[in-house]
């Protein structure tokens, strides 16, 4: 009996090669995984927020709150990483989403209080 299990094999279709994901992770420079990582908030908050084709079906403004916050976070922690070649386009996505955000609320947030404001401040529609 062996000591592997047949997954452990990278020759078994559908197994996972964690040795060429770590090669290839290494490969990528910080400034496209922090791009990567914000445009991927910013379509989950789109869909939270219901603005895809489906529209309403997977709205969600409490979980779109948290990862506007969460996208907000992260531009503003990493604004002296990258340049503002990537960076301004990530503040202008975030600011409609913010905006829609307001929009769709049906209780608005005070200017200031809401989702990613405390890093960005007031967002007025």
């Amino acid at each position: 009996m062996s000591d592997t299990s047949p997954s452990d094999t990278p020759e078994t279709p559908g197994a996972t090669d964690f040795d060429a994901m770590t090669r290839d992770i290494a490969e990528v420079p910080a400034v496209e995984v922090i791009v990567t990582v914000a445009v991927n908030l910013m379509s989950a908050a789109a869909v939270k927020l219901g603005l895809t084709e489906e529209g309403d079906k997977h709205k969600d403004l409490d979980e779109a709150r948290k990862l506007v916050h969460a996208l907000a976070g992260l531009l503003d922690a990493s604004t002296t990483e990258i340049s503002s070649f990537h960076a301004a386009p990530l503040r202008d996505g975030l600011k409609s989403l913010q905006l829609a955000f307001r929009e769709a609320s049906i209780v608005p947030d005070e200017p200031g209080q809401g989702p990613g404001e405390k890093y960005t401040g007031p967002v007025y529609g």
